[in-house]
């Protein structure tokens, strides 16, 4: 078991969330880089692995983990009931936790730990919404076809045009946000979708966001294919909140002040 660091540096909190499905080809590897770089960092920290109904050996490989490393804690859905909703019970636990802020990230590495410590700088300065960005100075992709690459910018620049926020990498699923902010919201998408909804009811609630560069990686070929699509139906769903943004109308049941 990993031993107990000594936090000295500030009263600064967060909490990693990763949602989990049927990933037992690379979780041991994920959680071990994720945990070692938290117990690096002089802040109380904890991270959430949400095991979204996996069939496979993941629960066991959590299970073995958790005696392992004294910052995880693991949750566990009956069946699989999606990506947005996995994230929203891991923001609920980090919420029960008093974490300050909740970090996003995705189980397959994508997303390396290595750049926590420039959320954690600008966590320091009190930003509200952190994104991690592909498409600012010092950000590129590694490894993804170019075809999606060039998906992804157009979607982008579509989107940061109709969110009018500062943000250049709206679909990027590596963030961190304050935790009163998101216990605030209404979320109702189980999907990827549910990025593009966290953002457009932010946008209400938070008033300083900003981005850190990173570099996206490929998934392994090791791990099992990712199950986002890439198709018309999904277009539509993450183009519908950046609409409803321009158009400022105000999410329902959103716990304004």
């Amino acid at each position: 078991m990993c031993a107990k660091k000594d936090i000295t540096a500030s009263g600064l909190s967060f909490c990693v969330v990763i949602p989990v499905y049927n990933e037992s080809a690379g979780v041991d590897k994920c959680i071990r880089s994720v945990c070692n770089r938290l117990n690096s960092l002089p802040y109380r920290t904890a991270l959430i692995v949400v095991d979204d109904g996996s069939s496979d050996d993941t629960g066991l490989i959590l299970k073995r983990l958790v005696a392992e490393f004294a910052e995880l804690h693991v949750l566990s859905h009956n069946k699989n009931l999606g990506y947005g909703s996995a994230l929203k019970s891991g923001t609920k636990r980090a919420a029960e936790m008093g974490f300050e802020y909740v970090l996003f990230m995705d189980s397959d590495l994508t997303n390396d730990p290595m750049y926590l410590p420039l959320f954690v700088e600008k966590m320091k300065q009190g930003y509200d919404v952190i994104k991690a960005s592909r498409y600012i100075d010092g950000g590129r992709v590694s490894g993804v076809p170019v075809w999606r690459t060039i998906v992804s910018v157009i979607g982008n620049r579509v989107a940061m045009m109709l969110y009018r926020l500062p943000i250049r990498d709206c679909t990027n699923g590596f963030r961190a946000v304050k935790t009163d902010i998101l216990c605030r919201l209404h979320l109702q998408e189980n999907g990827f979708a549910i990025i593009m909804e966290e953002l457009y009811q932010v946008k209400f609630l938070a008033r300083t966001f900003c981005e850190v560069s990173y570099t996206l990686g490929a998934r392994a070929k090791s791990d099992r294919p990712s199950s986002f699509a890439y198709h018309p139906k999904v277009f539509f769903v993450y183009l519908k909140y950046a609409i409803k943004s321009f158009l400022k109308i105000v999410p329902p049941r959103l716990q304004l002040l």
